[in-house]
């Protein structure tokens, strides 16, 4: 079982599920005037899309690609899209993330960034959609604390918080090497344990904005009970691109 499959799923027709993509829409991408804002995206081909320790695409191939209107004030609004596969759900092979926030300076050296992130997947007739808000302070581009919670983590109906602790350390102009653990603490009622998840990295740009990223990845037990196969220790590189 993938961490994206409710407990007990939910069917909601096509129609109600396009209506609601519309209203998220037009509520996620506030209104930015055209001559303050920057424009900018990404795109990577990965051979494994891992999310929090565990794999969404049954560990196969995927492609992934963002777009992001930043406004001078720093909010911001963003769509990013993924191939995913949940061999419990046949249907789902689309994540589609929209996300609203904001990003600024808080002090010398540290930043932050505060969105809410509504997970949708159109591709399937099983409510797999829910939301998340977070937060990340980042030191000097070099460290950096996430936190997130949402009251229907995982779409499972009950609340979940999740929290990483990440570093990166330039080896030189084009490589550098990236560590991070995180811990999901999910409430009992849901039917899934906490977990812990830990990834090493390094990333190479051979050509900007070309970059090559190999990343290792691993979970504890409580992970694998809860994920299956999608947990565990997996490898993923990935052929990344920001525009």
């Amino acid at each position: 079982m993938l961490r994206r499959l409710p407990l007990h799923p939910r069917i909601v027709p096509a129609g109600f599920r396009l209506t609601a993509a519309s209203a998220a829409c037009a509520l996620l991408f506030p209104a930015i005037p055209a001559h303050a804002a920057s424009v900018g995206g990404n795109a990577a081909l990965t051979t494994d899309y891992v999310w929090r320790g565990s794999s969404q695409s049954d560990g196969h191939p995927t492609a992934q690609a963002g777009f992001k209107v930043t406004g001078a004030s720093g909010l911001y609004g963003q769509l990013w899209g993924s191939g995913v596969d949940f061999p419990a759900v046949n249907d789902a092979d689309t994540e589609l993330d929209l996300v609203v926030g904001w990003s600024g300076e808080l002090a010398d050296d540290w930043t932050i960034d505060v969105a809410a992130t509504h997970y949708r997947y159109p591709s399937t007739g099983t409510d797999l959609d829910w939301t998340e808000l977070g937060a990340t302070l980042t030191w000097r581009d070099t460290l950096w604390l996430q936190v997130a919670h949402s009251t229907d983590a995982l779409a499972g109906g009950e609340a979940g918080t999740y929290a990483l602790l990440g570093a990166r350390w330039p080896l030189s102009d084009t490589l550098r090497l990236e560590a991070a653990a995180g811990h999901y603490r999910l409430d009992p009622a849901s039917g899934y344990d906490d977990y812990t998840h830990a990834q090493v990295g390094a990333a190479w740009t051979f050509k900007a904005p070309f970059e090559m990223r190999l990343t290792l990845h691993d979970t504890d037990s409580a992970a694998e009970r809860v994920f299956g196969d999608g947990g565990g220790s997996r490898v993923d590189a990935a052929l990344f691109a920001a525009f």
